[in-house]
């Protein structure tokens, strides 16, 4: 009986048997561009957060299975719950996604639009300073 007692203790307080009953279900997310390939500078957030979760830059993954807010509430990812989730990355249209979590296999595939510049339409501001004087043009010169 001892021993069964001495397991028990055991199971309970190790890290794989505290980790397993405290964490949520694992979400990944992969941020694609419109060619397919990962996009290496892309972040995911959920809306409400202040912290931008950089993705691999190997193959554009991001995985939790929690978010912390900004007030320090955690939130666990759990089977039914719809989680919002903010993608986005320089010279990408910023993408909003809304995910309802699974059991199993929750993969999500976010393709993110090139936002097209054209270097014509854009003027060079003109910035005067107090100091500045304009020049006078006379017809001596």
């Amino acid at each position: 009986m001892k021993y069964l007692a001495f397991v028990m203790l055991a199971l309970s307080s190790s890290p794989a048997f505290a980790a397993k009953k405290s964490s949520g279900v694992e979400v990944t997310v992969y941020v694609v561009g419109p060619d397919e390939k990962a996009i290496p500078t892309a972040v995911v957030r959920e809306p409400s957060e202040q912290d931008r979760h950089r993705v691999n830059a190997e193959d554009g993954s991001w995985k939790a299975s929690s978010l912390y807010l900004p007030d320090g509430t955690e939130i666990q990812f759990t089977p039914g719950q719809t989680v919002k989730l903010e993608v986005s990355a320089p010279g990408y249209q910023t993408e909003l996604v809304e995910y309802t979590v699974r059991k199993r296999r929750n993969t999500v595939m976010v393709a993110l639009q090139a936002i097209e510049m054209s270097d014509d339409t854009m003027e060079e501001p003109i910035i005067t300073f107090k100091q500045d004087k304009p020049r006078e043009t006379t017809g001596d010169q």
